[in-house]
């Protein structure tokens, strides 16, 4: 385990480059993958979850070569089934990967995490029933596993699914089904959350020449049968706004200016939503052609109104941002958190309330009653990469020392956190994660 010792500081300044997309980089391995031929995926994101992506293909027999700010991938249609596929502690890789593996004749088998084990996966395992593939929870010795049972060809056909648990369960469908033998109908019966990430993949597969038609309430998706993916050259991987949140923010409590490399404000990432969130909260921005620059408020934020319906991995961070406001700010639509890597309403809730914030929870929201003075206290990441960081940038500017139990589970999605911080300013040690 490793702990960092973050202390309160006044100013953070200089320029960043925004990490790799999370999301766009397992997405675009995933294509590239199904893609014949070869194609590189140029900065990739190199963190757990990404890197249980390429076990996950590569386990399937694809062909990837790992280069200094590239992956060379040689993709095929002809998967092979693997016993035993390690996706870490990665839902999205699970959620993509299961359908995939039945295009693999023969049975796959993907070992669940000890945190997997607790998120849903089910809605997607029914799904695929009415589909007539077989994928089922299978206990062997004392490893809990998915087992997907592929045939010589996917056949298609209708089927339904949730849309209020995970639109990853959606995406998985969309990477496996284009090369099923009959078209494909998705019926989705509840109204679709996070439909950016839906985009996000539908924007990826149209790239690999791929159509996925989806109709304007996201409640049907209709998948043409027997299509062939095209293989890209050469993609590059756009910045992600979800870990830049964390260093947005961090500028916007402390009145600082840090400018922000590498975000494109016109992706289909939903947590672009960002900006608009802290433009609300009196946050000066400047909006460049591949970067954003932040100047803090001199004093303290303005009270808002979050709707999370389709921007859950901004809730930590939002609600360090509410207790540095100035008024009462509810974060809203939220229940779907207590299904990530931990029940992050829960969690985010009780580590601020340590710090001193005011903060009153129910099923699907927080409220926050700031300003609030935080101080330092010893915090439990709970092994969750947002958590960590959202905690780490309240410490920013609570009372004396902040410590932040188990920080490495932040290379989940974004290795890199602690020495980007440092290098614009703020004091954080600990030995291995800050270099």
């Amino acid at each position: 385990m490793v702990n960092v010792t973050v202390k309160s500081i006044d100013k953070l300044q200089g320029v960043l480059t925004a990490p790799a997309s999370k999301s766009y980089t397992q997405r675009m391995l995933i294509a590239t993958a199904l893609s014949d031929g070869t194609g590189e995926i140029i900065n990739p994101l190199l963190s757990e979850d990404t890197w249980a992506t390429f076990r996950a293909v590569t386990a399937l027999g694809v062909q990837v070569q790992e280069s200094t700010g590239c992956w060379k991938v040689k993709g095929t249609r002809e998967l092979k089934a693997a016993d035993f596929i390690d996706v870490g502690e990665s839902g999205a890789t699970l959620r993509f990967m299961i359908p995939i593996a039945a295009l693999a004749l023969g049975r796959s088998t993907f070992l669940l995490s000890p945190s997997l084990k607790r998120r849903p996966i089910e809605p997607l395992l029914s799904s695929l029933k009415t589909l007539n593939v077989e994928a089922y929870p299978k206990q062997i010795n004392d490893f809990q596993t998915i087992a997907v049972e592929g045939k010589e060809e996917l056949l298609g056909g209708k089927t339904c699914i949730s849309g209020n648990v995970s639109s990853q369960f959606i995406s998985g469908l969309m990477f496996a089904y284009p090369m099923a033998k009959t078209d494909t109908e998705i019926q989705v019966t509840t109204p679709l959350e996070s439909k950016d990430y839906v985009k996000m993949t539908q924007e990826v597969l149209s790239t690999h020449n791929i159509e996925v038609q989806i109709s304007n309430d996201y409640r049907h998706i209709h998948i043409p049968s027997r299509q062939t993916f095209k293989q890209v050259n050469s993609s590059k991987v756009p910045g992600d706004f979800s870990s830049a949140a964390f260093l947005l923010a961090a500028a916007a409590i402390t009145n600082s200016s840090v400018k922000i490399d590498n975000l494109d404000c016109k992706t289909v990432q939903g947590d672009r939503a960002i900006l608009d969130i802290l433009k609300q909260m009196g946050v000066n921005e400047k909006i460049y052609d591949n970067s954003i620059e932040i100047q803090g408020v001199d004093g303290l934020l303005k009270a808002v109104d979050i709707d999370a319906e389709n921007i859950p991995d901004l809730v930590p961070i939002c609600t360090v941002l509410a207790c540095y406001a100035n008024g009462q700010s509810k974060i809203f639509n939220a229940q779907r958190l207590k299904f990530k890597e931990s029940d992050r309403l829960a969690t985010i809730y009780k580590e601020l309330t340590k710090m001193g914030a005011s903060i009153n929870m129910d099923e699907s929201s927080l409220t926050i009653k700031g300003p609030c003075k935080l101080e330092g206290t010893i915090i439990n990441s709970h092994n969750d990469h947002r958590i960590a960081m959202a905690c780490t940038v309240a410490a920013l500017k609570a009372k004396g020392k902040t410590t932040v139990k188990n920080a490495e589970c932040i290379r989940k999605s974004y290795p890199s956190f602690y020495n980007d911080l440092t290098s614009i300013g703020a004091e954080i040690s600990d030995g291995k994660l800050v270099r």
